[in-house]
């Protein structure tokens, strides 16, 4: 074999090693080729919630309390509406809290003529008796959606001895007129209902939005030691 023949030979000898590294790599299993792990996901940290700055914010704590304590009567634990009566009825004292994304919405609501028989704007005292026109204090759970006297309404179920009456007083969530801007205007507070959590008609579709059957309210006054 010649120079020229023997340079021809081995220059075709290297391309087909070349092709055939070539053949072999793209034919090889995809498993059997080496390659870099994806990253594994970094876990997130968990969000803790506070309500630290807020006024209501050791009546919460309370009412979280009782969330658990009841535990078999809710199913829905996202959400929880508490009637904080330590404020005066010209205040906005009715929360709706999310107990995840740490978000509320605050309303007015009434408290009943026998909690305030002399109309001072300041709920006194709590009665779970028929007939007492007063508010009770506890845990209740919501319940049914209807139609009454007041219009859409929500029934409220009592589970604490302080409040169990609550159906047979025919305690509910309504709408009223004596609840509004307009009425603190005229008159420096809210009226008074028969017990009832009473709020301004037109933010009434929004809290039973919000709340719906099945989640907790929580309504109670806190004592301050030495006042």
């Amino acid at each position: 074999m010649d120079r020229r023949s023997f340079t021809k030979f081995a220059l075709s000898g290297l391309a087909l090693s070349f092709l055939s590294d070539s053949i072999g790599k793209a034919a090889a299993p995809e498993g059997l080729l080496p390659k870099n792990p994806p990253p594994a996901p970094v876990p997130a940290a968990p969000r803790v919630v506070s309500f630290a700055g807020k006024p209501y914010a050791r009546l919460l704590e309370k009412a979280k309390a009782a969330l658990d304590s009841h535990a078999h009567a809710f199913t829905l634990r996202d959400r929880i509406a508490i009637a904080d009566f330590n404020a005066p009825s010209r205040d906005l004292r009715l929360h709706v809290v999310d107990l995840i994304g740490g978000q509320s919405s605050s309303y007015l609501v009434a408290h009943g003529r026998g909690s305030d028989p002399g109309h001072s704007g300041w709920l006194h005292s709590f009665s779970n008796e028929p007939n007492s026109l007063a508010s009770s204090s506890g845990a209740y759970r919501t319940g049914d959606i209807y139609f009454g006297q007041h219009g859409q309404a929500m029934r409220l179920i009592g589970l604490d001895p302080t409040n169990n009456n609550a159906e047979n007083r025919a305690i509910v969530v309504h709408g009223a007129d004596y609840v509004s801007e307009d009425h603190i205007a005229a008159w420096g507070k809210c009226g008074r209902s028969e017990g009832c959590l009473a709020v301004a008609r037109h933010m009434l579709p929004q809290l039973i939005g919000l709340l719906g059957p099945g989640r907790m309210v929580y309504a109670d006054k806190i004592t301050v030691a030495g006042a």
